[in-house]
């Protein structure tokens, strides 16, 4: 049994990752100050956070495989200083193309960093903690997303929006300095490839890792899922009867935060080799969870009991799958996380622009309807796939402990 790592560098890892993802959504709450600053209209003001997305992609394809080529330590530190310069210059940005320019590296940088900060955990944990470890970074990130719109928003209201900017280039360099000194040094992975070959590589993992296949896959139903029921609630919640403002609908989210941290222990699970029997588990939270929010016209209560549902199957499932496709290839860590958050890309994208159709045709019922059939089409395909899946997931689970 290898040395667990020490409390204090999980802890690390898992506020790392959410410091760096909090800065490509830091604009989201700000799209109205940013408009009138910087006299762009409010039809185009959603180029900003276009800009960041775009940047995470880039990020998916093109740096975040570097951490199988090179020293992992020193490009964790290369990228927060990076960062740190990126977030100065958007403080500091006085016309909409330099505004624009620096969401794009904050979206490409801080999801290279967080991507990047996951895999390295993986591969600095032993075989027998790396989901939980996998988990508490994960933990980190999901907490970052939320608190970056809640924090953004009570700054900008404080101290205007470049405040935030600035204060979280503060933040990366002190995130660099602690980086630097405690991430351990780990061997490179591939060091022998070209970054032609690396890349070119990760269509490569895909073409031959299954379990690389099956659960992304799984993570492009679920996150569609999850962004059907995101990107529709403001709909229902800002007109009547409620009238909520963005920043009470925001704080909804935190409320998922409870289902979001309880799913942390699926790492563990998977540690054990529970990994098939946890994802059904979630997926049958993913599915009930429907139920519950279907309701939200007649029950605030039913709404929030629905999303500590959903948001605790939907992130059980994440951990899982980030589990085992890190038991795959241990020299290819960074590439294979790269790849299969593409797939929670795809489908992140594809239940934003899903959701808002329908909720113009069939409103809040539909909406649920919806989602509700994306999970279980989660349900069927993980089905479909389990027999052939599981006892090659099983077998690589079982290697570490002979």
């Amino acid at each position: 049994m290898s040395i667990p790592l020490p409390r204090s560098l999980v802890v690390l890892f898992a506020g790392a990752s959410g410091l760096s993802v909090a800065n490509v959504y830091y604009a989201q709450p700000l799209l109205d100050a940013l408009a009138d600053d910087f006299s762009i209209g409010r039809a185009a003001i959603g180029g900003v956070v276009l800009a960041t997305q775009v940047g995470s992609a880039l990020a998916l394809l093109l740096l975040v495989p570097l951490g199988d080529l090179l020293n992992r330590r020193r490009l964790m530190l290369a990228q927060a200083l990076s960062l740190a310069v990126v977030l100065i210059g958007i403080s500091l940005a006085t016309s909409p193309l330099a505004l624009l320019s620096g969401m794009l590296g904050a979206g490409l940088l801080g999801t290279a960093m967080t991507q990047g900060l996951i895999a390295y955990a993986a591969s600095a944990a032993g075989p027998d903690e790396r989901g939980r470890v996998v988990g508490a970074a994960q933990s980190g990130v999901f907490v970052g997303l939320l608190l970056a719109r809640v924090l953004a928003g009570g700054i900008s209201d404080l101290a205007g929006w470049r405040a935030v900017y600035a204060g979280s280039a503060t933040a990366m360099l002190v995130l660099a300095v602690l980086l630097w000194r405690a991430l351990p040094r780990l061997p490179i992975a591939s060091g022998r490839l070209t970054y032609p070959h690396l890349l070119a590589s990760m269509f490569e993992l895909l073409r031959t890792e299954r379990v690389l296949r099956v659960r992304g896959t799984l993570a492009m139903l679920m996150f569609a899922a999850l962004n059907i029921f995101w990107s529709a609630l403001v709909l229902p919640l800002s007109g009547p009867p409620y009238g909520y403002s963005h920043t009470v609908i925001g704080a909804f989210g935190l409320v998922g935060a409870l289902g979001a941290l309880a799913a942390a222990r699926a790492g563990r699970w998977a540690d054990r080799g529970f990994g098939e029997r946890t994802t059904a588990v979630a997926l049958a939270l993913l599915i009930a969870a429907w139920v519950p929010l279907s309701w939200m016209g007649t029950s605030l209560w039913a709404l929030l009991f629905g999303i500590v549902l959903l948001d605790l199957g939907a992130q059980a499932i994440h951990v899982t799958n980030q589990s085992m496709i890190f038991t795959r290839r241990p020299d290819a860590h960074s590439r294979m996380v790269g790849v299969y958050m593409l797939f929670y890309a795809l489908g992140s994208g594809l239940g934003a622009m899903a959701t808002t159709s329908v909720y113009a045709l069939a409103g809040w019922s539909g909406v649920c309807l919806l989602g509700a059939a994306v999970s279980l089409a989660a349900l069927v395909f993980w089905i479909a796939t389990l027999e052939r899946g599981t006892s090659r997931v099983r077998t690589t689970c079982t290697l570490p402990g002979g």
